[in-house]
């Protein structure tokens, strides 16, 4: 396993040289969306009209922070389960969307789409979201702000600690955990 610090948004030989299990420190812009900005994003594809982020490159957390403390950039920011975005991530990643962040082990439909279109899925910590946090340096509201905590942000952050969960290669931490321990 190697570690990594990448700058966001992410280029093809970027992802291209990762593998489950690989430690990277994000440094760079990314954006926020849960499930009800996922199918917003989708039904503007579908529809032909411009969408409020560009998608090459681009990397997704799938958060919903909490309030913003007095002086603070964002409230506490930890990743929420994949599942809720899987409809929705194929089409997105085949429009360029190039990594994903959450916990949960991501749906065939998803790794098929990340094989085929280069995208990589990383897990960041569950349970650290205050400490995660601190590595967000600022925090705008882009698109849908009646969403809410699951309005689409741009933040900017600085080594955001993640882990590759799934590459685009095949690899799965989730499974290979699985074999370890059954050994």
């Amino acid at each position: 396993m190697a570690e990594y610090s990448m700058t966001a948004p992410l280029k093809p030989e970027d992802v291209d040289k990762l593998r489950a299990g690989d430690k990277v420190n994000l440094t760079g812009f990314i954006y926020t969306a849960r499930d009800a900005a996922h199918k917003k994003l989708v039904e503007l594809i579908k529809e032909g009209k411009p969408l409020p982020l560009p998608l090459e490159g681009q990397i997704i957390y799938y958060v919903g922070p909490s309030p913003t403390p007095p002086g603070k950039a964002i409230g506490s920011a930890g990743p929420t389960t994949s599942f809720r975005m899987d409809p929705y991530a194929p089409l997105l990643i085949e429009r360029g969307l190039r990594g994903m962040i959450g916990k949960g082990e991501r749906a065939p439909g998803v790794v098929e789409a990340m094989q085929k279109h280069g995208a990589v899925y990383f897990a960041a910590t569950g349970g650290a979201a205050a400490l995660l946090s601190k590595r967000i340096t600022a925090a705008e509201v882009i698109a849908y702000p009646e969403l809410g905590a699951e309005a689409i942000r741009r933040l900017t952050v600085v080594n955001f600690p993640v882990i590759v969960a799934q590459d685009c290669h095949g690899g799965n931490i989730y499974r290979e955990g699985q074999r370890q321990y059954a050994r």
